[in-house]
């Protein structure tokens, strides 16, 4: 079993930066694809963005693209989802994954393991 936990969620200014980060513990013997969703108030959770095993492929939400960008360090067992200007639009709680292959990388069901998420609020 694997435990995810998010940092570097924070309240900031529309066009700010903000790095996000994933620290899987446990399993780590075990390399995972992963996944970051994020859950607006009011709204169901969204896909982000995901990276395969190796880090070879990437996948994002076409609200994102362009503006965040996914990577891993797998000798740190974390993940980062690097965001810049950011928009209003973009407050949410944001929640990395994990799951054994890439496969599905946008279905939040594929995916067993969840983390308990960190907020980002933007202001306008």
């Amino acid at each position: 079993q694997v435990q995810l936990v998010e940092s570097g969620g924070g309240l900031v200014q529309a066009g700010a930066s903000l790095r996000l980060s994933c620290a899987a513990s446990g399993r780590t013997s075990v390399t995972y694809a992963m996944g970051w969703f994020r859950q607006a108030p009011g709204k169901e959770r969204e896909f982000v963005a995901a990276i395969s095993r190796s880090g070879v492929s990437t996948y994002y939400a076409d609200s994102v693209k362009g503006r965040f960008t996914i990577s891993r360090d797998n000798a740190k067992n974390t993940v980062y989802l690097q965001m810049n200007s950011l928009k209003p639009e973009d407050t949410a709680v944001y929640s990395c994954a994990a799951k054994l292959t890439i496969v599905s990388p946008r279905d939040q069901s594929e995916y067993p393991t969840w983390g308990q998420g960190t907020q980002v609020t933007v202001s306008s």
